[in-house]
């Protein structure tokens, strides 16, 4: 396993504008070792105003500070009246906001 696909099984969270939107895209594990890049992805993400879209095709696993990632996003844009949605939610992420009960709190397009 090279440098690059040894970065993606450990996990990333990044943020990427588009038009009229912003996209946060889980990668690999999430977990607590990306608590620090959450904070900036979630800061960067709200800052701008644009609905957010979380797109999890890419993960491989999450844990609860990753759900909480995903929760804390969700109530902060709410409060901001920026909708959140995920986009084709990877089933790592539907199983386990299905197991919390929390699947209906975030919208999910095709």
């Amino acid at each position: 396993m090279d440098l690059i696909e040894h970065a993606a099984a450990a996990g990333t969270i990044r943020v990427e504008a588009q038009e009229n939107r912003t996209v946060i895209v889980l990668v690999g594990e999430i977990d607590a070792a990306l608590r620090d890049e959450a904070s900036v992805c979630m800061g960067l993400a709200l800052v701008t105003g644009h609905p957010v879209m979380i797109y999890s095709t890419q993960a491989t696993f999450i844990d609860s500070s990753g759900i909480a990632f995903v929760l804390q996003l969700h109530l902060a844009a709410s409060e901001a009246h920026i909708p959140v949605t995920l986009r084709d939610p990877h089933r790592v992420l539907r199983d386990v906001l299905d197991m919390v009960g929390l699947s209906g709190e975030l919208p999910a397009t095709p």
